[in-house]
């Protein structure tokens, strides 16, 4: 179990970590476009084959795509649809950001801290299933199988983010205390 100084370094690394990519405008601006793309981009794999099959006739079509499928989500899973791939957006845009920022600081030497995201970029994203990648990776059957039409799946994908946020911190700060000022 976490002691209750561990979670509360936790609790503040996640806060410092979520706040980071509002310090500076390009890393709002950064923030917003990753976000908006992860949302369209799980929009549209939830019904891949519609998506292809409308944009390959014309581009005019993104927006009634874009629109009927975040619909098709809202009608199978409600809000809680939405807000989780909002979520899933919003967590992945301030992930890639921090991870750019550690590694233009750090270099490849703070690309440890990286192998937490992506668990969590597998196991969620798809929005009609929750699949994410692992539906590529032909782990279909075994999602097919899952309670809840994939949401505990989508709901631990973010999970595993918050946790990558929290191992990461502040990509511009130290996360270790010297001996001195323990």
């Amino acid at each position: 179990m976490l002691g209750y100084d561990s979670s509360r370094q936790f609790a503040t690394n996640v806060s410092a970590a979520l706040s980071y990519p509002f310090e500076t405008w390009r890393g709002t601006i950064g923030l917003l476009v990753v976000a908006g793309s992860t949302y369209v981009l799980l929009i549209l794999a939830a019904m891949p084959a519609f998506t292809l099959q409308m944009l390959s006739d014309d581009i005019y079509w993104f927006d009634q795509v874009l629109v009927s499928l975040t619909e098709m989500l809202y009608r199978t899973d409600g809000w809680l649809g939405i807000a989780i791939i909002v979520l899933y957006a919003l967590f992945t845009g301030v992930a890639v950001i921090n991870a750019i920022s550690q590694l233009w600081t750090l270099g490849f030497s703070g690309m440890t801290d990286l192998t937490g995201v992506l668990p969590g970029l597998l196991a969620s994203g798809c929005a009609s299933c929750g699949a994410g990648l692992l539906g590529f990776l032909g782990f279909t059957g075994g999602l097919a199988a899952l309670p809840y039409d994939g949401t505990l799946l989508r709901i631990g994908g973010l999970a595993l983010l918050v946790f990558f946020l929290g191992r990461a911190g502040h990509p511009e700060q130290c996360r270790f205390t010297s001996e001195g000022t323990s």
